[in-house]
C-alpha cells in the first residue's frame, strides 16, 4: 500500500506540471475558436515556412509543456505537421536540469540542443515543404465543421469548455504515466539504464525506443547516462530527439486520426534514431 501511494505521489508530481500548459493550450484554442479564428490564421501565415524554427526555438525551453501545447494545436489545425515535429524534436524534458547539476557536463548542453535544434528545423521544413502530412480539404471542411458545432451547442461558454477539456485530457495522461511509474519501479531503474548502455552500436535504436516512453523518467537516465559518458552523444541525440515529453499522450488523446498519429510517430523515431546513429560515428 505504501509503495502505490509513492508511485501515485510521484506520479502526480510529474503529470501536475502539465497542467498548467494543458489549460492555455485549450483557453487559446477555445478563444481562437469562438472568437479571432480567422485574425488567428493570418497572424500565423505571415511565419510561412518558419513555422518550423519558431516551434524548434520554443522546444529547447527545458520543460514538456510545449510540445502539449504544440500537440493541441496541430490537432485543431492551427500549426503545421512540421511544426509541431519541430517542437517535439527540440524538446528535452528534464534533460537540461539534469546536464546542469552534473559537474563537468555543462560543456556537453550547448552541441546537444543546437544538434536537436537544426534537425528540428530541417525535418519540419522538409516535412511541410513536401506535405507528408498534410490534410485533405475534405479533412479541413471536416475539422471546420466540428468547430462550428462545438461553437453552437448551447454555447458552453470558453471557461467551462475549457476546463472541460483540460480534466479529459489531464485524466487520460494520469493513468497511462501511472501506469508507466508501475512498470518502472517494478523493473528497476538500474535495469532500465543498463539496457540503454548495454549494446554501443545499438545505442541510438535503444535510447530512441526509450525516448518513446512519454515519462519524465527516460529523459532524465538518458541524460545521466550521457553526463556520465555511459553512452555515446549520438545516442543520447536519439533518445532526447524521440522524446516528446507528454506531447505524444496528448496527440493520440486527441481527436486526430489513429494511422496519422503512428505515421506522425514512426517519422519522429526514425529521423531521431537515423541522425543519431550517423552522428554516432561522427563525434
Amino acid at each position: 500500500m505504501h509503495e502505490f501511494l509513492h508511485i501515485l505521489l510521484h506520479t502526480l508530481e510529474h503529470t501536475a506540471s502539465s497542467l498548467p500548459f494543458l489549460f492555455a493550450a485549450y483557453l487559446l484554442i477555445e478563444f481562437i475558436e469562438h472568437r479571432h479564428s480567422e485574425k488567428f490564421a493570418a497572424w500565423l501565415a505571415k511565419f510561412g515556412k518558419a513555422g518550423a524554427a519558431v516551434g524548434a526555438l520554443l522546444g529547447v525551453v527545458p520543460q514538456c509543456g510545449f510540445s502539449v501545447v504544440a500537440a493541441n494545436l496541430y490537432s485543431n489545425r492551427i500549426i503545421t505537421a512540421g511544426t509541431m515535429l519541430a517542437v517535439f524534436i527540440s524538446t528535452s524534458d528534464e534533460a537540461i536540469p539534469v546536464l546542469l547539476s552534473n559537474p563537468g557536463s555543462a560543456g556537453k548542453i550547448l552541441p546537444l540542443i543546437a544538434s536537436k535544434v537544426l534537425l528540428a528545423i530541417v525535418a519540419g521544413l522538409i516535412v511541410d515543404k513536401v506535405g507528408l502530412f498534410d490534410i485533405t480539404k475534405e479533412e479541413l471542411d471536416e475539422v471546420a465543421e466540428e468547430h462550428s458545432h462545438c461553437h453552437t451547442e448551447g454555447h458552453n461558454g470558453l471557461l467551462k469548455s475549457t476546463i472541460l477539456h483540460t480534466a479529459k485530457t489531464f485524466a487520460f495522461i494520469f493513468i497511462v504515466m501511472f501506469g508507466l511509474e508501475l512498470c518502472i519501479e517494478t523493473i528497476g531503474e538500474e535495469t532500465f539504464a543498463q539496457f540503454i548502455a548495454s549494446e554501443s552500436l545499438l545505442q541510438p535504436l535503444v535510447a530512441g525506443i526509450v525516448g518513446l516512453i512519454p515519462n519524465c523518467a527516460s529523459s532524465v537516465i538518458i541524460a545521466q547516462l550521457y553526463a556520465e559518458g555511459t553512452i555515446t552523444f549520438g545516442a543520447a541525440f536519439a533518445g532526447l530527439s524521440v522524446g516528446a515529453g507528454t506531447g505524444l499522450l496528448v496527440l493520440f488523446r486527441n481527436d486526430v486520426d489513429k494511422i496519422e498519429c503512428l505515421s506522425l510517430t514512426g517519422f519522429l523515431f526514425a529521423v531521431s534514431v537515423l541522425t543519431g546513429t550517423v552522428l554516432q560515428f561522427i563525434i
